[in-house]
């Protein structure tokens, strides 16, 4: 009785110090939304002239960072319709985005409401749907100013995210894996444009940073939420969290990175094109791995890497090496 006395208090220790470095760390996220946010109305000069849209602008050509911007086909089209292109695509992704955030909003502010008073991760979690809501500003000023009439998420995908309410309702941390599976891979893929040497236009290169500056907080918070209570649950929630979450980072990459059809449509994408592109060619999958490292160290982690998840990572396309520290570079 005794051993199983000190075990137990032990434990609750352990849960104490970890509760106050959570505590401490959501502080310095608030903090950090607090003294450094963007207002889009604000911080980025729509009508500057350097922002003017010309149809004829070579820095609508997709940089080789992009999937479809490095590929032959793209490369062979004349140069008008690769800039084309490079308008819808830009507009698209910005739609696509601004969808996910609009989900994301209504799950966190869900989430939000079920909080006790006192819970720090109120005042964080308000200050990123603030800052999710911008967002939605910034990137339906960016679509509408390159007069592209793109679609965003397709009627599928929608769909799919009725998931979102029942998740954050009876299941949050699986909520937040799927907040982690719509964030990476935009994360990842602006991140690769803006490190690449590449000359882009400067009004999607100003939304860009400014979206992944926000953004670093949000996953950050993501992860340190998961990191916290994944190892907190039931045997039974927690196996099944370690499933899930190959395959939500797998089905929100598909959602998030797949152009819609009406893309392919509009510009006769030939299917073998997509096909390599999302994810057939050897190339293609290497970036699809690439994109959930940080996701496998945090599973790895929180004790979500077990040798049943270890095998649905690998049948998901998405197994590979932890990345070693957080937005490691592909190497």
């Amino acid at each position: 009785m005794g051993l199983a006395h000190s075990a137990a208090d032990l434990l609750e220790r352990v849960r104490d110090i970890e509760d106050a470095e959570y505590t401490a760390k959501l502080t310095t996220l608030s903090e950090g939304s607090v003294e450094r946010h963007f207002d889009p109305y604000v911080d980025i000069e729509w009508d500057s002239p350097e922002f003017a849209v010309d149809p004829t602008d070579r820095r609508w050509i997709l940089p080789e960072a992009d999937p479809l911007g490095r590929h032959p086909w793209y490369k062979a089209q004349p140069e008008e319709r690769q800039i084309a292109i490079g308008m819808w695509r830009q507009a698209g992704i910005a739609k696509v985005g601004l969808h996910f955030e609009q989900l994301l909003i209504r799950g966190i502010m869900q989430y939000a409401a079920g909080l006790d008073n006192g819970d720090p991760e109120f005042r964080y979690i308000t200050h990123e749907a603030a800052e999710e809501c911008n967002h939605t500003l910034m990137f339906q000023e960016m679509i509408d100013r390159i007069g592209m009439d793109v679609v965003g998420m397709g009627s599928i995908d929608r769909k799919l995210t009725l998931a979102i309410w029942p998740a954050v309702t009876y299941f949050p941390a699986l909520f937040f894996t799927m907040v982690l599976g719509g964030e990476e891979p935009i994360d990842h893929l602006q991140k690769a444009i803006l490190r690449s040497s590449a000359q882009m236009h400067p009004m999607v290169a100003r939304v860009m940073q400014i979206h992944v500056a926000e953004e670093a907080r949000h996953i950050s918070f993501a992860h340190e939420y998961l990191r916290k209570n994944a190892p907190r649950l039931d045997p039974v929630r927690k196996t099944a969290l370690s499933l899930l979450t190959p395959i939500v980072m797998r089905v929100m990459c598909e959602m998030i990175m797949t152009p819609p059809v009406e893309f392919r449509r509009e510009f006769d994408i030939p299917k073998s094109v997509i096909d390599d592109l999302y994810w057939r060619s050897e190339e293609s999958q290497a970036t699809l791995r690439g994109i959930f490292a940080d996701v496998r160290a945090l599973a790895t982690d929180s004790g979500l890497m077990n040798p049943v998840a270890k095998l649905a990572w690998k049948l998901c396309g998405i197994d590979g090496r932890a990345s070693r520290y957080r937005s490691e570079p592909e190497r």
